[in-house]
């Protein structure tokens, strides 16, 4: 590993920032990393990452060379995205994901499909209104009735679930077939998956009660 943390780390990327969306998420994970070009968004807004991993085909020259070498972790296969190089070499309780949304749409399905691998860590990736995630086998969502509770399967995913205004109890969600977006919740929702490979999609204003929740969470 790289990064190994006992306190929740923040991976800062190339992607769209909202203007205080970096220090919104440090206030939640202090420890700051950079997947390559994140290094220049997190310079741009004031701080200094304590690490940049990626292939490191984005990143300034102006940017690399203001930082320390020891800082630089240069991972040169093309297999993978910088986002899941990262991913891969951060141990921490939580990785909170920031500018891995938005421009590009192949960008974000990228994404997407990095938050259902095998990682060292769980990761939340948050968005300009939403927070998105990998669900664990079982959790109970910090959820509030009329709460928009997106649920969008990257594989072939059953479970049951209580909360929700239209329960997924007994559905063989795809993403060839039938997906559970734009759900709505009539309070907590909980949720007990059979396997791997659901999103879950939820307001970002519940993005401080969701970290210990996923920090906690058996994984698969």
């Amino acid at each position: 590993m790289i990064v190994e943390q006992g306190k929740s780390v923040t991976l800062v990327g190339g992607g769209t920032i909202g203007p205080q969306d970096l220090e919104f998420a440090l206030s939640l994970a202090p420890f700051l990393v950079a997947a390559d070009s994140g290094a220049d968004r997190a310079v741009a807004a004031g701080f200094e990452p304590q690490a940049v991993i990626g292939d490191l085909d984005s990143i300034s020259n102006v940017v690399r060379n203001q930082l320390a070498p020891e800082k630089i972790f240069e991972i040169a296969e093309q297999d993978s995205t910088d986002f899941h190089k990262a991913l891969r070499q951060i141990k921490a309780p939580v990785v909170l994901a920031v500018g891995f949304l938005g421009e590009r749409v192949d960008h974000q399905l990228a994404s997407f499909n990095t938050l259902v691998q095998s990682l060292a860590s769980p990761c939340i990736v948050l968005g300009e209104n939403e927070v998105v995630f990998h669900i664990p086998p079982r959790i109970n969502l910090p959820t509030r009735a009329g709460d928009i509770v997106s649920l969008f399967p990257m594989g072939e995913v059953t479970g049951c679930s209580t909360g929700l205004k239209w329960p997924i109890n007994g559905l063989q969600m795809s993403p060839m077939g039938q997906i559970g977006t734009s759900n709505m919740a009539t309070g907590r929702v909980s949720l007990t998956l059979d396997g791997p490979g659901l999103l879950g999609i939820i307001p970002r204003h519940h993005l401080p009660h969701l970290i210990p929740l996923i920090s906690q969470a058996r994984r698969w």
